[in-house]
This record gives C-alpha cells, structure tokens and sequence, in this order.
C-alpha cells in the first residue's frame, strides 16, 4: 500500500523546514552522519536561491504502508511543479506562517488541492515567532 502526501504552501511559510525536521527527528541517520541544513534542497541553485525549485520526495513505512512525502517548491514562477504533484497526490498538507498568514500562493495551491478533490490538513507554522498572530 502506498500513499502519496505533498507538503503545499506559499514561498517561505517552511515547506522544506517541515521534512528535513521530521526527517531528523526521525532518526533515519546515523549519530555521526553528518547532514545538510536542507536536506530536501539539494542541487546548487536551491541552496543558492534558499528555495525549491523542483519536488522532492522521500518516504517513510509506517504500518505496513509505505508513504512518500513530496516537498513542493512555494514561489509562484513553479505553480506548474505543485499542480503536476497534487494531481498525483492521495493527500495534502497545507502550511500557512503563523506570522504572515495566508497569502497569495496558500490560495492557489489549496484551490488546486481542492479542484483534485483532496482535503488538505491545515498546518500554522512557525508558532514559536513572537509576532506570531
């Protein structure tokens, strides 16, 4: 059984934070491996720009099911990339910065996760802001 769960958000609300964090805490490597900051982010220009450009995805099992987690990009010159990964997707969640709120491009990828059917799970991120609203 497999189940495919895109991360979906505006630029910078913390997509890619999101899954080198869980990966991390989920202790997939090593005690001396070393590991990049943005694990997800891994061609040049990405950790260039300190954006994603391309979707990613790794996966986890968990009961026997086997469940990719697919970063997608946030900025909207790559809307194209998010709407191909939602169209593939069993599911969504959606990240929303506790300090900015919804902007332009939370309303686009929800508007596609809802045209595709998916019932995204809402996700206010960067609580621990002290602007955060």
């Amino acid at each position: 059984d497999i189940r495919n769960v895109a991360i979906i958000a505006h630029v910078d609300h913390g997509k890619t934070t999101l899954v080198d964090a869980l990966l991390k805490q989920s202790k997939i490597f090593r005690e001396n491996q070393h590991v990049a900051d943005c694990v997800m982010d891994s061609n040049a220009l990405e950790r260039e720009k300190g954006i994603t450009i391309m979707s990613k995805n790794t996966a986890i099992n968990y009961k026997g099911v086997k469940i990719n987690i697919i970063d997608t990009p946030g900025h909207a010159d790559f809307s194209g990339e998010v709407e191909r990964v939602i169209s593939m997707a069993d599911g969504c969640l959606l990240l929303v910065d506790s300090v900015e709120g919804p902007m332009p491009q939370t309303k686009f990828v929800l508007q596609q996760a809802m045209l595709k059917g998916l019932k995204p799970i809402l996700v206010i991120n960067k609580i621990d802001k002290k602007e955060a609203r």
